[in-house]
């Protein structure tokens, strides 16, 4: 670890311009890649690999073209009555509408369209009334005369809050019915139909009555919200840090006038950062926030240049990380390496996760520099010796922290992998600038300011002589006096983080990611509130051997077992299914015995009897579907391919061989998320015939069944995947500290505090009431990523400071006041990056934005309370022993940079 930190600070000391140029050409490398990042929205990336999973992406690529998919149009009334003149015109005009969109492009036949008035226009005009100048008594009247077995069909696309005794409804559902776009892979063609329907159905609202389309697509539909929302926040944030980190590389107390000047510049920037981040004045508030900067800036001009010159290095290191970041990810995504898949919604958060650890790694390298500069030494020196020392944590730092990433591999929910790969990827680019892009640059600037005679830090840039050092050193009084105390009431807080981590609730939904303030949000809860989730397509994928009569049999007996599950719906007294069972019914039952006209072929029926399968019509209601057991099921599928080729090929598909394989079951059914897994359970049950046929399998799938999905992957991950980051990041610590100052224990030392830490986290969302989801799912490696680094930190800094000290009351006031305070600053800058996720109007990313919160404050309390007052503990106990603390060498060689190079 040494050896790469000395090559690397040799480098930069002997080849400065080589390593820069090297630098800035490898940022113009990989910003080239970033154009050609794939992105993915919904359930990409999020779903586990699971069997309901895998069977949605089967029936995509097998079925998709041939089957439909439909749109849930909400009509709604704020008077709280659709069944009213201006209803059934909104209604009316609203399958106009539907019509006259690109819509039409994909609708087979008129009765693609339809809901809940359908009826009601039905009997109006058979009463000679034209449904758009219909009154409201006219309508009602033609409720109550219409059809009662028509009206049977549609009850259940009106509101759950209506009484039809009046009759009237809030609201109603009208359903178009729509087939896949043709060569549409990626779904990008429907997406555009569907949102071109949406706003001309939208442009229909009257007065009072509305019509609000709702579809997973839509939910989706305007990327570019997002991407400016990710934009927002980024800028937002980077502003933020800029300003506070100038301010912690600049800030000297000055007894007389330092605390209102400071308070006066910033509020001002407090109060104009608030009005860019709300978009209450979107352009001139960064350059009124300058300005309040500027008013603090003004009384400490002296060390104006100096604050800006390592402000604005941070910052376009962080922007070449973020470059290199991407870069790379390009580079492991698809159509290149493969070790990921596109970006999606959680990996925008990495960006932002950057600018919080870059700046740790600059507060601390520009800390140490600075010290070395004020303790005499000349620019090089300086540099390779904050290089030496800083960088063999900031080493160590990386590589647990990248550990601990990295252990999301092992999750089940794919995004969350590629989260821990492209953030590893983006604090290993981080720490490599910052060793060798940071330094060389301020040995190029700084040895001009030494050939003009000039030295190029103050006296008052020492630690001490700083704000936040003064107060973190004033801290070591808890480690020196009440060391136990702390350490017990850090135990008990631990403990109670412990009992939240039990009650944490774990959610997922695909609508977290869309923002808050969305109108199709609404409409989402108005499905869900007066629909139970509304209407959804629900698929049940049967593999194996198809083509068998065991295969035909057992799937008449589950269509059958579906009579009665709850949330599928019905169609003519029966299940409201699509399958190879209902193709046949249709076109061998004669309409005599409720069979469809236009369906019915006597000659596929003359045919299918000379087959062998000739089914039993003499009760309508139960009719005899079944095949003798020595049936050619693939001839009579083949037979019937030739008679309704569009029907049969949207329920049973062949595989490369010419075998049938696969019959999609497709369902229409009314879970929504709410009871998903009690519809997955009751499919499953009614399946269970299938499944007992040798060679083939039944799985239940929608939208909402692959969510429930994420939700029991997390549960079931969530525990080993906090004990595997943990474990991992000690048994790293453990092997260094065995290896550098032969105390492994010391290890243990400094990974207990991130424990706490964690657990602490833990506890703060159960108490703030924050769910476990796919963003929070990430918050122990996220907590390890910013903990680790903070207790590493203060260990390798009081290892040093001890062997040039006599007392360890003495090192850890020494290590508090120097690290201590450039914790507290880094921790400042994070927390403010963080923070502004707050006022996203993504969910997730709010919960992300406190979640991370709680950690940097945590991690910041256990390195500079719990973790110090360890550190005496285990130093007094060594030395009533008559040990060496540090063992072996002494680590002031190994601290103390080389001569020359």
């Amino acid at each position: 670890m040494k050896r790469f930190i000395h090559l690397l600070s040799s480098l930069v000391r002997g080849y400065p311009w080589a390593v820069l140029a090297g630098a800035v050409a490898l940022t113009m490398v990989f910003g080239y890649f970033t154009q050609f990042q794939e992105t993915a929205s919904g359930n990409e990336g999020f779903a586990p690999d699971s069997k309901e999973f895998l069977a949605a992406q089967t029936i995509e690529e097998q079925f998709q073209e041939n089957s439909t998919t439909f749109v849930q149009v909400v009509v709604s009334s704020e008077a709280g009555d659709v069944l009213t003149g201006e209803g059934v015109r909104v209604y009316v005009d609203a399958i106009d509408a539907v019509w006259a969109s690109r819509a039409a492009e994909v609708l087979a036949a008129p009765s693609d369209v339809g809901g809940f008035l359908d009826p009601v226009v039905d009997q109006l005009e058979a009463s000679g009334i034209d449904p758009r100048d219909a009154t409201d008594e006219q309508v009602k009247q033609a409720y109550r005369d219409a059809d009662p077995d028509a009206l049977a069909d549609f009850d259940a696309l009106y509101s759950n809050r209506a009484d039809l005794t009046v009759p009237s409804s809030p609201t109603g559902l009208m359903l178009v019915n729509m087939q896949y776009p043709e060569d549409d892979p990626d779904l990008t063609e429907l997406q555009a139909i569907q949102v071109d329907m949406a706003e001309k159905v939208r442009a229909v609202a009257g007065e009072d009555v509305s019509a609000d389309p709702f579809a997973f697509a839509l939910l989706f539909e305007d990327e570019e919200s997002f991407t400016q929302e990710i934009g927002r926040l980024f800028a937002a944030a980077g502003f933020i840090i800029l300003i506070i980190l100038a301010s912690v590389f600049l800030l000297v107390p000055d007894r007389r006038r330092s605390v209102p000047v400071i308070a006066a510049g910033f509020a001002v920037m407090a109060i104009t950062t608030a009005l860019m981040v709300f978009e209450v004045v979107p352009i001139p508030a960064p350059l009124v926030a300058i300005a309040g900067v500027f008013t603090v800036w003004s009384f400490f001009h002296r060390k104006l240049r100096r604050a800006v010159a390592d402000t604005m290095i941070t910052i376009v290191v962080i922007f070449m990380s973020i470059a290199w970041m991407n870069g790379i990810g390009v580079l492991f995504g698809p159509g290149y390496l493969g070790i990921i898949g596109p970006f999606n919604e959680i990996l925008q958060i990495i960006p932002i996760l950057l600018i919080g650890l870059g700046v740790d790694y600059s507060i601390h390298l520009t800390s140490r520099y600075r010290e070395e500069m004020a303790a005499g030494r000349d620019v090089a020196d300086a540099a390779v010796t904050a290089s030496r020392t800083v960088g063999v944590a900031l080493v160590l730092a990386t590589v647990t922290t990248a550990v601990g990433f990295l252990t999301n591999l092992f999750s089940p929910v794919t995004a969350i992998a590629d989260f821990g790969v492209v953030a590893t990827v983006g604090i290993g680019a981080a720490f490599v600038l910052m060793l060798t892009f940071v330094p060389a640059l301020r040995i190029i600037l700084d040895r001009r300011a030494e050939a003009r005679g000039e030295h190029p830090i103050e006296d008052d840039h020492r630690p001490e002589a700083r704000l936040l050092p003064k107060l973190m050193g004033g801290l070591s009084v808890l480690a020196q006096r009440f060391a136990v105390g702390t350490l017990a009431l850090a135990l008990v807080l631990g403990g109670l983080g412990v009992w939240g981590l039990t009650r944490l609730d774990t959610t997922f939904s695909f609508t977290d990611f869309v923002p808050q303030d969305a109108p199709l949000l609404d409409t989402f809860e108005l499905l869900v509130d007066d629909f139970g989730g509304g209407f959804e397509g629900t698929d049940v994928l049967v593999e194996g051997d198809v083509a068998t009569p065991e295969a035909h049999n057992a799937l008449v007996l589950a269509y059958g077992a579906m009579q009665d599950t709850p949330d599928v719906r019905d169609r003519g007294g029966r299940p409201f299914a699509d399958s190879t069972i209902t193709v046949l019914y249709a076109l061998a039952a004669p309409p005599e015995v409720g069979g469809n006209p236009f369906t019915y072929s006597a000659d596929f029926a003359a045919e299918a009897a000379d087959l062998g399968w000739a089914p039993d019509f003499s009760d309508p209601a139960q009719p005899d579907l079944f095949a003798p057991p020595d049936l050619d099921v693939a001839a009579l599928y083949d037979l019937a391919g030739e008679y309704a080729p569009a029907l049969m090929s949207s329920v049973v598909a062949k595989d490369g061989t010419g075998a049938y394989r696969w019959i999609d079951v497709s369902i229409a059914t009314q879970a929504g998320e709410a009871r998903a897994a009690e519809l997955k359970d009751n499919l499953t049950e009614d399946f269970a015939v299938v499944n007992a046929v040798d060679g083939v399998t039944a799985v239940p799938t929608n939208e909402n069944i692959i969510s429930n999905g994420v939700v029991k992957a997390l549960q079931s991950s969530q525990a080993s995947s906090l004990g595997l980051t943990l474990v991992a990041a000690m048994a790293l610590l453990v092997a260094n500290f065995l290896i550098t100052a032969r105390r492994p224990f010391l290890g243990v030392i400094t990974i207990v505090p991130v424990v706490l830490v964690v657990f602490w986290v833990f506890g703060a969302m159960a108490v703030t009431g924050i769910s476990f989801n796919p963003v929070t799912a990430m918050i122990a490696a996220v907590a390890i990523g910013i903990g680790v680094p903070y207790t590493i930190h203060i260990t390798h800094r009081y290892q040093e400071d001890r062997v040039r000290t006599d007392s360890p009351e003495e090192a850890i006031e020494h290590t508090l006041t120097h690290t201590g305070g450039a914790l507290a600053g880094s921790a400042l800058t994070t927390v403010a990056g963080f923070g502004i996720l707050v006022t996203s109007t993504l969910k997730p990313f709010q919960q992300f934005g406190l979640v991370v919160g709680y950690a940097i404050g945590f991690a910041l309390a256990a390195a500079v309370l719990v973790l110090p007052s360890m550190l005496v503990l285990w130093d007094r106990w060594h030395r009533r022993r008559g040990d060496a603390v540090m063992g072996g060498r002494d680590l002031g060689e190994a601290f103390a940079a080389p001569d020359g190079a």
